[in-house]
C-alpha cells in the first residue's frame, strides 16, 4: 500500500534521528583520534607542527563524512516525501 503523508513524516523523523546518531559516532571517532594524537605529542613522539597537521587532517575527514551524512539524509528525505 502507498504511504500516507503522516507515515512519510514519521519515516523522515526516523531518518534524521539515524543521521544524528551517525554524526555523533563520527564526532566520537574524531575525539578518539585527537586524544591519540595528543598523547603521542605528550610522549614526544611527534612535534607540535605534526600535531597541528594531524588535527587539521582529522577535522577535514570529519567534515567530509558529516557532509556525506547530510547529503544522503537530504536525498532520502526527498525520495520518501515524493513517493
Amino acid at each position: 500500500p502507498e504511504l500516507n503523508e503522516e507515515r512519510r513524516k514519521d519515516l523522515v523523523k526516523d531518518i534524521k534521528k539515524m543521521a544524528e546518531e551517525a554524526k555523533v559516532a563520527v564526532r566520537g571517532a574524531r575525539r578518539d583520534g585527537l586524544d591519540e594524537v595528543k598523547a603521542k605529542q605528550k610522549n614526544s613522539e611527534i612535534t607540535e607542527d605534526e600535531l597541528k597537521l594531524a588535527e587539521d587532517e582529522i577535522q577535514k575527514i570529519t567534515d567530509k563524512y558529516i557532509d556525506e551524512i547530510d547529503n544522503v539524509t537530504e536525498q532520502k528525505e526527498k525520495e520518501i516525501m515524493s513517493i
